[in-house]
């Protein structure tokens, strides 16, 4: 019996597909975020040259990782390494429009640096738009490596398929989930314990739009539950915390729980 199991496991490695060890992809991730953004690094470049050296052994790295992913996925390293690294420029404005979302719309950000360097908020978006190029890329696995890295340290689950406009800001931001199709417009901001969730569907509609869309200037309030790939909540619209929602609400309209002060009220009448 013991051989039989101890062979049946060497099988199961040897069928395993090849894939990239998750903490050369996070720590990947950790040196690209330093070069990207200065408050992430704790290196100082002592000239242009450095920096440059340093760049290209992170595009070696990743060239490295994709190579590790199983043949039978299809991926070429060179050609997702260039398609990824064009992207950054992209990217990079984009995060740097959701960090100027995330101070304005917060009281207590004093700066950029702040913001940045401090804030798990931004931290798990900027994990986020790096994992969604690698998933408009079709590539696997990586890009759930790192949007779990980010959930670990954050708290904060954002699936890599969700779409996400510029100026993006969560607030405080532990226990916030957004699923795998999720639309979210331009300069939506929302709170601590929001769920962007799914109705339940079965397996076979797993590839059909199963989140909600959040149009633009939406805010969210913490604790707000809202579910089902049909509901769609207006832009301009201001979602009270701790409501529950899974039909659709109009553009400009403010959303709040109100059942415990009806029930008080009908009590008070009889």
């Amino acid at each position: 019996m013991e051989q039989k199991f101890i062979q049946s496991l060497y099988d199961a490695h040897q069928r395993a597909p090849r894939m990239p060890e998750p903490a050369l992809v996070c720590n990947w991730l950790e040196g690209l975020l330093g070069v990207l953004f200065p408050e992430f690094s704790n290196h100082r470049y002592r000239s242009h040259r450095e920096f440059t050296q340093h760049f290209g052994d992170l595009q070696l790295e990743l060239f490295r990782i994709l190579q590790s992913l199983d043949d039978r996925h299809g991926v070429v390293p060179e050609h997702v390494e260039h398609q990824f690294m064009e992207r950054l420029p992209f990217v990079r404005d984009l995060l740097l429009q959701d960090a100027d979302a995330i101070l304005a719309g917060d009281p207590a950000a004093v700066s950029l640096t702040e913001v940045i360097r401090t804030y798990p908020g931004f931290y798990a978006i900027a994990v986020y738009r790096l994992a969604h190029e690698f998933q408009q890329l079709q590539i696997p696995l990586i890009p759930r490596i790192l949007t779990e890295h980010a959930h670990s340290k954050t708290g904060i689950d954002i699936h890599p398929a969700a779409r996400i406009g510029p100026g993006f800001c969560i607030d405080h931001g532990t226990g916030v989930v957004i699923g795998e199709t999720c639309d979210i417009g331009h300069q939506v901001k929302i709170y601590q314990g929001v769920t962007l969730g799914a109705l339940s569907v079965r397996k076979d509609l797993a590839r059909t739009k199963r989140h909600p869309t959040i149009e633009d200037r939406a805010i969210i309030y913490a604790g707000a539950t809202i579910l089902g790939g049909d509901t769609v909540i207006g832009h301009d619209t201001i979602i009270g915390g701790n409501v529950w929602i899974t039909k659709s609400v109009p553009p400009h309209c403010r959303i709040y729980y109100t059942g415990y002060i009806r029930q008080q009220e009908a009590a008070g009448k009889e």
